[in-house]
């Protein structure tokens, strides 16, 4: 076993809304560092820092919309979202809760802030995460995980120094609720002051993370909050400390090294699949969705 050192730490760019409710800092494809091909298996995370919404009596969010060949993960800190898909799949995530959707074959879904935090408006905080598909798996049929936390193994940390929440893969032989289709770790590090964590992903293996709250130093170098790090694929093991509450997204999954053909909504192999799902969409192939 070797240590995996950092490759980059990158700041949140310009914020930008995606529909009217969800106000986003887009980490992949964020830049040559963070491109769909550097972060495979991982090919989008937006990242909504905490931000304040007033209430509102229409729940904002993003009307429906179409989606072919990945997964969509959205991870809840803040708020709550209600979901719904043209394959019957839909619910309401809460703080600590996944909704975790299989797109494949293709769905049209959309996404809102629950009614009752739009009347009263709140902090909001989230992550949406795009999985990609193996070609083998990309016209699968839809489905649909609500991974509530009570259902997420907690990995109590040495010394009271807090936990590691399992969302998908295994840390310290606790294995996440999450369904995938390919090596994924997915797990939320959260910290006490003076917590430490260990963690061992293969060095093939793409792996980052993201500061959800306050500081974390990883391999000696201290990370503000809202800042995403890239790892190297030179090692296995690294740490994460915390000289204050923190809590640090995790991710590493095994690349699938294979052609991507990304056009808004679609991530396919090729630019032909692409072509297909524009006029499957059309040809109504999708489902039907009311806004």
């Amino acid at each position: 076993m070797s240590a995996r050192s950092i490759e980059a730490v990158l700041r949140p760019g310009e914020p930008h809304f995606v529909g009217d409710g969800f106000r986003v800092h887009t980490f992949i494809p964020g830049s040559a560092k963070t491109g769909m091909k550097r972060m495979d298996p991982f090919i989008m995370l937006d990242y909504n820092e905490r931000f304040y919404f007033p209430p509102t009596e229409t729940p904002r969010g993003v009307g429906v919309h179409p989606h072919r060949g990945f997964e969509t993960v959205t991870i809840a800190y803040k708020g709550r979202v209600a979901h719904h898909d043209s394959a019957g799949g839909g619910g309401v995530i809460g703080e600590g809760d996944v909704q975790w959707m299989t797109a494949a074959s293709g769905v049209l879904h959309k996404e809102y802030h629950e009614e009752t935090f739009s009347r009263e408006g709140g902090e909001f905080q989230m992550v949406q995460l795009w999985v990609n598909l193996p070609a083998k798996d990309k016209m699968s049929s839809p489905k649909y995980q609500e991974i509530t936390n009570s259902r997420m193994p907690k990995v109590q940390l040495p010394n009271h120094g807090g936990l590691v929440e399992v969302i998908a893969g295994e840390y310290h032989g606790e294995r996440g609720p999450a369904s995938t289709f390919l090596p994924v770790h997915m797990m939320n590090a959260k910290l006490n002051p003076g917590g430490e964590a260990h963690f061992n992903f293969p060095a093939h293996y793409s792996t980052a993370m993201v500061t959800v709250q306050g500081s974390a130093t990883i391999q000696g170098h201290t990370v503000p909050q809202d800042h995403f790090i890239l790892m190297a694929n030179d090692g296995t093991e690294f740490t994460i400390t915390a000289s204050e509450d923190a809590v640090v997204l995790v991710l590493s999954g095994e690349p699938l090294n294979e052609p991507i053909a990304a056009y808004g909504p679609f991530v396919m192999n090729t630019q032909a699949e692409i072509i297909q799902a524009m006029r499957d969409v059309e040809a109504g192939k999708f489902g039907v969705l009311e806004d």
